[in-house]
């Protein structure tokens, strides 16, 4: 057998034949591996779900390709480069299974070894990591003289992982928006429960740096509340005593997106994509914090006209006016006040030209959103966009002049 336990990896030549490897068991496919017009695909069929989970890489004949299954993730390399990753959840159906049909092109290897994310390149409008990545959600914001963005890493357009969408969060960072350096995975998944790592927020406290997000789970469970933390800003740890959910108030499941903010009157407060219970209207949650530990709900900073939730909130101060930002039906938007989480105003035009899920963080005196341009679908490239505000706290849009569109 090929696959006596996980984690496991095996090798294969490329062959002309369009059947590379399957395994079976009780007749049935467990894995197969198909070379078809240059493309190599893999499925992999887990008692989790009936569907396979599949990846693919481009390939000729003689490459060098290497599966490597671990239980909470799957990497196919061709000639040593990774290619496509998958995230399983279940018992690997393959594990053990004695039937093997064309098993000649293939034998057990060593682990890969995977590098870590590091790097640098000029001009981030337009900018995606490449290799079958795309940029999701983005998350910026400044910390001494540096504006980072972290963003969901994006594998098949939100389809991973049987739809759940398995992001991840990475991390670049620049000091003047033209050259960035790219940063080690901030958050990752490593445990198969975890369906994705939803968008949340950074905050830097008492000489640390906290992430936090939703995990959505992969048998759509409640969504816990958790977060990372790190010394440097760089390197980031799961917080494995930090966990919560939401109360029987708002809609435990679909929340996410938290953001975390130290308020005027010394608290922490968070605001929680989700809905309101009784009345089933989208909304965001409220909660406040002494010690950034123990979180209580106060209501809703914010209830949604209609059952769309409003996704990917902001909240920030700026020349005397206080912003909350999110997103409804697609469309960003912000309402602004002199007060710090009431009295909002809805300015006439409220939309913010960004694409999808712009956030922004305060660079110097500017304000620096930063979004998602998606191409077929959820994810694709990273855009910007500059505002500032008239004496009312309107705010005006137009490009970032560092930016320049990478192509």
């Amino acid at each position: 057998m090929l696959f006596s336990s996980v984690p496991g990896a095996i090798r294969l030549t490329v062959t002309d034949a369009q059947c590379q490897l399957r395994i079976e068991k009780d007749g049935a496919p467990t894995l197969a591996a198909m070379f078809c017009d240059g493309v190599l695909s893999v499925e992999l069929y887990y008692d989790f779900d009936a569907r396979p989970l599949c990846l693919t890489a481009v390939a000729a004949v003689g490459d060098e390709l290497c599966l490597a299954v671990y239980p909470y993730r799957i990497e196919l390399y061709c000639d040593g480069i990774l290619c496509d990753e998958e995230w399983p959840c279940g018992e690997a159906l393959f594990i053990g299974a004695d039937a093997v049909v064309n098993k000649a092109c293939a034998e057990t290897t060593d682990l890969p070894v995977r590098g870590e994310l590091s790097g640098a390149f000029t001009g981030a409008e337009g900018w995606r990591p490449g290799g079958g990545v795309f940029v999701g959600d983005c998350m910026p914001f400044v910390h001494e003289d540096r504006y980072h963005v972290l963003y969901l890493w994006d594998r098949h357009h939100h389809r991973s992982k049987w739809g759940r969408g398995a992001h991840q969060w990475a991390h670049i960072s620049s000091k003047d928006l033209v050259h960035w350096d790219i940063h080690p995975m901030a958050v990752s998944i490593d445990d198969p429960i975890e369906g994705s790592i939803c968008t949340g927020s950074h905050i830097f406290d008492g000489g640390r740096h906290y992430l936090y997000y939703t995990v959505r789970k992969s048998d759509w469970s409640p969504a816990t509340i958790e977060r990372s933390v790190s010394d440097d800003g760089l390197h980031y740890e799961k917080d494995r005593s930090f966990r919560f959910t939401l109360s029987e108030n708002y809609d435990r499941a679909s929340a996410r997106d938290p953001k975390v903010i130290r308020g005027d009157d010394g608290r922490m407060h968070m605001f929680v994509t989700t809905s309101e219970t009784a009345s089933g209207n989208g909304a965001l949650a409220h909660l406040v914090s002494e010690n950034g530990d123990d979180w209580q709900e106060i209501g809703s900073i914010y209830v949604a006209p209609d059952r769309d939730q409003p996704e990917c909130s902001d909240y920030f101060y700026y020349h005397g006016k206080y912003y909350l930002i999110f997103s409804h039906h697609g469309r960003a938007q912000y309402r602004y006040s002199d007060r710090p989480f009431d009295g909002w105003v809805i300015p006439e035009e409220p939309e913010i030209p960004c694409s999808s899920v712009p956030k922004a963080g305060i660079f110097g005196d500017r304000i620096l959103f930063a979004g998602f341009r998606g191409i077929d679908g959820y994810a694709g490239v990273m855009t910007f966009m500059e505002a500032d505000t008239d004496g009312d706290g309107v705010m005006r849009f137009f490009s970032v002049a560092e930016m320049t569109e990478n192509l």
